[in-house]
């Protein structure tokens, strides 16, 4: 079914060539990491995780968002899903790889990931982390892949599939909910140290997600003759508008939690995002940002009438997806690292290898992502 990849438009030829050049610059960029160590980065003894780690966070929630398709469609038999499942099945693949690679360029001797395996510890989240995302890349690809074949051949899939397919749903859960550990398992670090971590990660996901997917269906109908249908989207733009409600009451609990309590180690890294912290402000217009956009979101996903308009639909899928970018990325990663332990304040800022880096592992993403719905839209379009 690959060859269906290689066969496009103009339009669907540069945007590849595009992707592929912002992967070389990346590429080039983490050669000169990798030649001169993480010292060309922003990290430091303080703040050691930064940009990469902030999008392995965000981008695991994109990854377990899937399931919001699988449920409705394979447990609860909802047959309007059935166009778009396999859109979100290979979105999961697409971000669990990203994943994957935000994990190794953070790595200052990348070598040593083999580690993990060759040297197992049980006891540790790091280990298990690893566990769930390869197991779930696994998960993906396979019924993916063996769902669509036999969607191009007119049969049903085959029977064996399904326990695949349950084990996912499971899955994905574990997915989030272990990266959330490997945050709310450290006492040391005061604004991760939360039971709702977890719960909070996962609301995030399944807003996120969905929205992206949201959008890269309205793409994929004025790009192609597939059309996902008009009610598997506003069905996802529903989910979308509960999950966000339910990201933003958890984020407010947290801030009532630490303030009504009145314990100065709960309200510092909430102080430094939003109101600055001994004259260190650099992620404070980021976060009110980010605060601005979800409640901007929230006001166009739940009234029925802005919901039901796809191009204002549009704008808040995207409103969304920025907001829980920012949320979720640096404000969750860096503002969990400062003050540190000793109560001193080191900011943390990307540097351009950094951004360069990052850009050219979204670009080897959206290229593996565009590779894989060439392949199933042309199968939907031969199918009519």
């Amino acid at each position: 079914m690959l060859d269906k990849a290689i066969v496009g438009s103009r339009t669907y030829w540069a945007w590849i060539l595009l992707l592929m050049g912002i992967s070389g610059v990346g590429v080039l960029s983490y050669l000169y990491q990798f030649h001169f160590g993480l010292k060309v980065t922003g990290l430091s003894r303080d703040v050691s995780w930064g940009f990469y780690i902030a999008q392995f966070t965000f981008l695991v929630g994109v990854a377990a968002s899937a399931v919001m398709l699988v449920i409705p469609y394979y447990l609860h038999d909802y047959k309007k899903f059935g166009k778009i499942v396999i859109l979100g099945e290979f979105l999961a693949v697409s971000a669990v790889i990203m994943c994957i690679l935000f994990i190794f360029v953070d790595l200052g001797q990348p070598m040593r990931v083999m580690n993990v395996m060759l040297h197992p510890t049980p006891w540790s989240v790091m280990f298990w982390d690893m566990i769930v995302l390869m197991g779930y890349l696994g998960l993906n690809i396979f019924i993916g892949w063996t769902v669509l074949a036999a969607e191009r051949k007119q049969v049903a899939p085959p029977k064996w599939i399904k326990p695949f397919i349950y084990l996912s749903v499971p899955w994905a859960v574990s997915i989030h909910t272990v990266t959330a550990f490997l945050y709310s398992g450290l006492p040391g670090r005061h604004f991760w140290l939360t039971a709702i971590m977890a719960p909070r990660f996962l609301a995030s996901a399944f807003a996120a997600g969905p929205a992206l997917l949201i959008i890269l269906c309205l793409i994929v109908r004025n790009v192609s003759k597939f059309d996902p249908g008009k009610e598997p989207i506003q069905t996802l733009a529903k989910i979308v508008a509960y999950a966000m409600t339910a990201n933003v009451f958890f984020f407010l609990l947290e801030v009532f939690t630490a303030f009504y309590s009145g314990i100065p180690s709960h309200q510092h890294s909430l102080q430094y995002l939003f109101t600055g912290l001994e004259g260190h402000s650099n992620l404070v217009p980021w976060m009110w940002t980010a605060a601005i956009l979800a409640f901007i979101s929230l006001a166009l996903l739940i009234v029925p009438k802005f919901r039901k308009n796809e191009n204002i639909l549009a704008v808040a899928c995207a409103i969304v997806f920025i907001a829980t970018w920012i949320d979720k990325g640096m404000g969750l990663v860096v503002g969990g690292f400062i003050p540190n332990p000793f109560e001193r304040i080191t900011e943390y800022t990307p540097t351009l290898p950094e951004l360069l880096i990052t850009f050219g592992v979204w670009a080897i993403g959206f290229l593996v992502l565009t590779v894989l719905y060439k392949v199933a839209v042309s199968i939907r379009e031969e199918l009519g």
